[in-house]
């Protein structure tokens, strides 16, 4: 890699990146039902109709995967909580679910490895989901009651703590698009999530606050929208874009308030009084995370609003068909920085490739794609945004939602027949880069 620890100020962290579902194995520990169990038995909806039921074992395996976290030389693991091991149903406490974290977070400081929680990252209680779920404002006090729990449990030992990982895809990719748990597919549905995980975010916050938790930021994820055409129309969806996809949460968090062009297209599907939430979901941060992996290049449809599309542009492809845009993180970064969070300290809290690849391969598209955003976010650095930190997506090859098991972001390999870890060849790039300087 053509960069090094040396290269970045001093006190910047590096880490790196699994979620609770991906990794643990949820079919262990007492884990209740998931809404992502449901949607991975309804035909089509996940490929292969994999699920997370064994997944990486990590839950077993978790002593050997901290080792690999230290051993790679990051200061900083980023993990995620799982609501449905530590209450099964949404509201009842799992004790086995939450020893299992107690144990986790200390694996964690035992090796000098700085806890990074993100309390929801996706599963949500099948209980809580028949519900009405994110569509539902009960399941924000409900997740209000979880926060609190994992608070006064982990609260003392951690670095810092989000509350909800990628808000878009929790509310809009899962209840408009469909592509996600629940899958649901409405205008209504898609809008009244938008609003309530907003909602969760900045109760959660509070009640961090509350119990004196330190460090409590957020971990949003953007994408570089460009009109695929200089079409006045293009040109205009990509702003409607933007607008639902990045400045949404970014907006409510750091202004107390929603985009005026997107809430004409929400209209009267917002909750009733949703404006008396805002002061809530406008919590004060210690830091803001973005999560960035590529751009959309957008068209407008003709259909009905927000008729967005996008075409694949020319750029490089990651095995997701992803275009690789390092320019884009720097630019979003200092947007986001000039625009919205002024001096709040900013941490890249996801960034990675998906690549096919297996044990011992040279692996260099992969440490190519990591050289290109580590130097995206010195660029960045160089123009005054005060970026502290970056994670690398993800620690291991895991399982990748609707897609299943087949696409690998990974830093090591893990064949699933047999759970063995191998670290690639970014990972040891990525270990010597780390330990230079």
């Amino acid at each position: 890699m053509s960069v090094t620890r040396a290269d970045f100020p001093a006190g910047f962290l590096f880490s790196t990146a699994t979620s609770a579902y991906q990794i643990e194995g949820h079919g262990f520990g007492g884990a209740g039902r998931t809404h992502w169990d449901t949607f991975a038995r309804r035909p089509g909806a996940v490929l292969n109709g994999d699920d997370g039921a064994v997944a990486c074992d990590h839950y077993h395996r978790w002593p050997e995967d901290l080792d690999l976290v230290r051993d790679g030389g990051f200061d900083a693991y980023r993990f995620s909580t799982s609501w449905a091991r530590i209450m099964p149903d949404g509201r009842s406490l799992n004790p086995e679910g939450l020893a299992f974290y107690d144990r986790l977070v200390d694996g964690m400081l035992d090796r000098g490895i700085k806890p990074m929680a993100t309390l929801y990252h996706w599963e949500l209680p099948q209980a809580l989901s028949d519900k009405g779920g994110w569509t539902a404002r009960d399941t924000v006090l409900r997740f209000a009651d979880f926060t609190e729990v994992v608070a006064r449990k982990l609260g003392d030992r951690l670095h810092s703590v989000a509350p909800v990982n990628e808000p878009w895809c929790v509310a809009w990719l899962s209840h408009y698009h469909g592509h996600h748990a629940p899958g649901l597919s409405t205008l209504r549905d898609g809008v009244r999530a938008m609003h309530h995980v907003a909602l969760a975010h900045g109760m959660a916050a509070a009640v961090l606050r509350d119990e004196r938790v330190p460090n409590v930021g957020a971990a949003t994820n953007f994408e570089a929208a460009l009109p695929a055409t200089d079409r006045e129309i293009d040109i205009a969806a990509a702003e409607r874009f933007d607008g639902i996809y990045n400045r949404w949460f970014l907006g409510a968090m750091f202004r107390g308030a929603y985009p005026d062009d997107v809430l004409e297209g929400f209209g009267d599907h917002m909750p009733d009084r949703w404006q008396d939430d805002m002061a809530t979901i406008h919590q004060p941060l210690d830091w803001f995370g973005i999560n960035y992996y590529t751009c959309n290049r957008v068209i407008d449809t003709g259909g009905e609003w927000p008729a967005l599309g996008s075409v694949v542009g020319p750029l490089p492809k990651t095995d997701m068909g992803w275009e690789i845009y390092p320019q884009g993180l720097t630019d979003l970064l200092g947007w986001i920085a000039r625009d919205y969070t002024q001096e709040t300290p900013l941490f890249v809290t996801e960034n990675g490739m998906a690549h096919a690849d297996v044990p011992g391969a040279e692996d260099a598209a992969r440490i190519d794609f990591l050289d290109q955003h580590l130097q995206a976010c010195l660029k960045a650095i160089e123009t005054g945004v005060p970026l502290t930190g970056y994670t690398a997506w993800s620690l291991l090859d895991n399982f990748e939602w609707a897609l299943g098991y087949e696409k690998r972001f990974g830093l090591i390999h893990v064949d699933y027949d047999t759970q063995a870890r191998t670290p690639k060849a970014s990972y040891h790039a990525m270990a010597r880069a780390l330990t230079d300087g």
